[in-house]
């Protein structure tokens, strides 16, 4: 967006945990320079002629930068500060980009992420920056849409898995088209032209879910006012019976 940016991140550790020194190394070599000692390390002619002390620091070394290539402060200050330097350099001035600290929150179940996405997928719909998701900029909804054009998905991306197995590969537990359908429903209810909601059968997340169509928009809609540091199904259902009864009563 003009003013912001919004994510959804996986932290996927036991992968972190199993990476070796050597991609654990390379990887943050393609962030930073590293240190002398890591360099070193990298080059076989090198190697070899390191001590069994120095082998011993790289080791500690790697277990450091493997924390911080699973840690979502680290990613996001990588992130803003690249974008904090290209703005620089655009505007010719120095200084702070960023108003403040980014805000987190954890999703807790399958609701909370289908909710999370569709909320940023949409986002420039609902800013009218544009009309429909295919021509959203900056999205993954947008990638995603134009790769399921060539029946492929965006290697950048998670990709979609299908629904639920009692072995999952690692991806997101939606089928894409079902994810379409999620966007283009939550999409028509939201849009500042289209005030009314669109009367059709709920999408197979949401059923799978257990959330009606007026629940599933609250839902989205609350990303960030009505939800502070978690995002779970329980959660919103709990908050909407409490209202419920409060105003009933």
């Amino acid at each position: 967006m003009s003013n912001h940016t919004h994510l959804v991140l996986r932290i996927n550790k036991q992968k972190a945990d199993a990476l070796s020194v050597d991609e654990i190394i390379h990887r943050w070599h393609k962030l930073y320079k590293g240190m002398l000692l890591a360099r070193r390390y990298t080059d076989p002619t090198l190697r070899d002629l390191l001590s069994a002390a120095e082998l011993d620091t790289v080791n500690a070394l790697a277990d450091v930068y493997r924390k911080r290539l699973c840690d979502i402060s680290w990613f996001m200050r990588l992130l803003n500060e690249y974008i904090a330097r290209q703005a620089n350099k655009e505007d010719d001035c120095t200084g702070h980009f960023w108003e403040g600290r980014f805000k987190s929150q954890a999703l807790l179940d399958e609701a909370a992420l289908a909710a999370c996405m569709a909320y940023v997928d949409l986002n420039p719909v609902r800013a009218c920056q544009a009309k429909t998701p295919k021509t959203s900029p900056h999205t993954s909804i947008r990638k995603r849409l134009l790769a399921a054009g060539t029946e492929h998905q965006p290697r950048q991306l998670l990709p979609f898995t299908g629904e639920p197995k009692s072995v999952m590969q690692d991806g997101l537990p939606f089928r894409p088209e079902d994810y379409f359908a999620l966007v283009e429903l939550t999409g028509r209810h939201f849009h500042p032209e289209k005030p009314g909601q669109i009367d059709c059968t709920a999408s197979p997340i949401l059923e799978r879910a257990g959330i009606e169509h007026t629940h599933w928009y609250r839902m989205v809609a609350g990303i960030e006012t009505t939800f502070k540091t978690r995002v779970s199904l329980e959660q919103h259902l709990s908050k909407h019976f409490d209202d419920t009864v409060f105003n009933s009563a």
